[in-house]
């Protein structure tokens, strides 16, 4: 494969610009996954200090093997929505346990009692998913109160997933485990009753349909705590405790031991020694300008991101507007379709033909999206733009190899269709902090609005509506941002660019767990 010569000139104004102008991207980033670290007041963190408890992310971190990557999922879940804040009152992710690839779900406990609001219960959906497509053991370390009860017409429905999936996934032998640190009440005490492995830790757990109060109002039957869902009642009673661990650490290393003896199927070996890019992964922050309409070299992003910067294109010379061929991330083989420019009919076409071949050969595919749309105007549309667009869709539609999206720019209108967009089921999907995602930008949008209202014939407010023009304008541009979108789980999260490389990495391995299947039949191409 060739190696992609880059053309960047780091000393240039322009390049400085950019990178001052990413770096205070990055900033607001940080800001909010800090946000999104808070883990409860400090009244609740010292009182579970008083009772030799340890903290969410502290857990996480104790299960984890020694040096093992820990790849955050939907951080920024809630942020800027009603609810519990950004992160909800979970804490998932995927890393290393006893050797082997799992995700890891972890109740805060200490914020909000670790009960589960909107944003929450969406997450536990997302990653469910992602659990089961990718076929990963699930680790749940339990802490909550249960549903957040003011929310409950919003989660109620939704929350019935979390026991679907454990079931699901036990059924294709892939386990789930769940370490009990404290209260596990009503629907919530079916996350251990259901999973494969439940380990209750002694004087802490508790996992019952009611609690006492409850009880006395439905039964007016007097119970404790413990009587009614105790560590030790459900360890030598009812059974549905499998293992009492004597304190915290004694419950994670019994979740250790347990997925020593995981067999897991046989994962798809790396296809070549792994060498790192030829170009600095740092220098994707001076070629991203501040202006999404701005366009830059997709290959220099590619350059940046992929083993040895080498790089087979496809198609180079035809539908030049978007970037297609094959090279290795961490060693696997990938196909990658980039955007480098408005979508004509020749580049769709070349995205459904590159998708075909991927397909074809089983190779997994990587969107870099960056796109405005299709080309409009009366000579595109008697081109066939339409029916032309609409065999790339539906090539990416059909796909069944896996696919990972990385957001690195605008994300408007069909193209994020055409891109492998959230509803189109990518294994993965990350967002740059510089992103954009909407039906149209902001002014175009509200051009389009101005232009209807002008042609009823009637007379206009022309002070009202640059009032609702302007309305319109900031309104869209503030839900059309990164943050919205996560918040909302468009995303799996928001990401640094020069960090891209290694999500790639993680979850090229996630998916390598099990064999590629592939497909070769597609709708029906309108020619």
């Amino acid at each position: 494969m060739q190696t992609i010569d880059s053309y960047i000139i780091k000393s240039s104004a322009q390049f400085q610009s950019n990178q001052e102008h990413m770096a205070s991207l990055l900033e607001q980033l940080e800001k909010h996954l800090a946000e999104a670290r808070f883990e409860g007041p400090e009244k609740h963190i010292q009182k579970a200090r008083e009772k030799d408890k340890f903290l969410s992310r502290e857990r996480i971190e104790l299960l984890l093997d020694r040096d093992s990557p820990f790849l955050e999922l939907l951080p920024l879940a809630g942020i800027g929505r009603d609810g519990f804040g950004p992160c909800g009152t979970l804490v998932a992710g995927i890393g290393l346990v006893s050797g082997k690839i799992c995700l890891i779900a972890s109740n805060i406990g200490t914020k909000k009692g670790g009960a589960i609001d909107h944003a929450t219960v969406q997450k536990h959906q997302r990653i469910a998913e992602i659990a089961w497509e990718n076929h990963l053991p699930v680790i749940n370390l339990v802490e909550s109160a249960g549903v957040n009860l003011p929310e409950q017409e919003n989660i109620f429905n939704n929350a019935g997933t979390m026991f679907r999936e454990i079931t699901r996934r036990s059924k294709l032998g892939v386990p789930t485990i769940s370490i009990v640190f404290g209260s596990s009440t009503a629907g919530g005490a079916y996350i251990p009753g259901m999973s494969d492995y439940a380990i209750f830790v002694k004087d802490r757990a508790q996992v019952f349909l009611a609690g006492p109060p409850l009880v006395k109002m439905a039964t007016n039957e007097d119970a404790k705590a413990e009587e009614l869902g105790g560590a030790h009642m459900h360890s030598k009673t009812s059974g549905v405790s499998d293992y009492l661990a004597e304190d915290e650490l004694d419950g994670i290393r019994k979740a250790r031991e347990i997925m020593e003896f995981y067999q897991p199927e046989s994962p798809q070996a790396a296809d070549r020694e792994v060498k790192p890019p030829q170009h600095d992964p740092e220098e994707i922050h001076g070629i991203v300008p501040p202006d999404i309409k701005q366009p830059f070299d997709a290959r220099e992003i590619i350059a940046r991101v992929v083993d040895d910067s080498a790089f087979s294109e496809f198609k180079p010379d035809f539908g030049s507007t978007l970037v297609t061929g094959y090279a290795h991330i961490n060693g696997f083989k990938v196909g990658i379709i980039a955007n480098n420019g408005v979508l004509f009919s020749d580049a769709a076409n070349k995205g459904a033909h590159f998708i075909q071949l991927c397909n074809m050969h089983r190779i997994p595919l990587i969107f870099f999206q960056n796109i405005t749309g299709f080309m409009v105007g009366k000579k595109y549309e008697q081109e066939g733009i339409i029916k032309h667009g609409a065999k790339l869709i539906n090539a990416v539609a059909n796909s069944e190899v896996p696919a990972i999206t990385i957001m690195t720019g605008a994300s408007y209108g069909a193209g994020n269709y055409a891109m492998m967009g959230r509803m189109y089921k990518p294994r993965f999907l990350f967002t740059w902090p510089n992103a954009k995602i909407s039906v149209m930008g902001g002014e175009q949008l509200a051009g389009v609005m101005d232009i209807i209202r002008r042609a009823g014939g009637k007379t206009v407010d022309e002070e009202q509506l640059a009032a609702d023009k302007k309305a319109l304008i900031e309104d869209i541009d503030y839900k059309s941002t990164p943050y919205y979108s996560s918040g909302h789980l468009w995303d799996d999260g928001v990401i640094r660019p020069s960090d891209t490389r290694t999500y790639l990495s993680i979850c090229l391995e996630v998916i390598h767990l099990q064999q590629i299947d592939s497909s070769r039949n597609f709708g029906v191409f309108r020619m």
